[in-house]
């Protein structure tokens, strides 16, 4: 058993920090598949937000168009209505 800080580890526990070149690679490959792929979710996700404010900002547009045109009706005497 080894000891670090006051507390003792187990041989296993200090032997997982050194890995054989093999594993390490492994590791790393694996760690750069995981990144690229957090990547590629985050883009999809900017991108889905992009859309969905796109989406929002035309909504608000049609909303304030019928909004003007409701005043627009409501401003006209009721005889123009007829």
């Amino acid at each position: 058993m080894a000891w670090a800080g006051g507390q003792m580890k187990s041989p296993s526990a200090a032997s997982t920090a050194v890995k054989s070149p093999a594993a390490a690679q492994r590791q790393l490959v694996s760690r750069q598949v995981e990144v690229k792929r957090l990547k590629q979710d985050l883009s999809r996700e900017e991108s889905d937000s992009r859309r969905a404010s796109e989406r929002l900002q035309q909504q608000d547009q049609a909303i304030a168009e019928l909004q003007r045109q409701l005043h627009e009706l409501q401003a006209r005497p009721a005889s123009d209505s007829r």
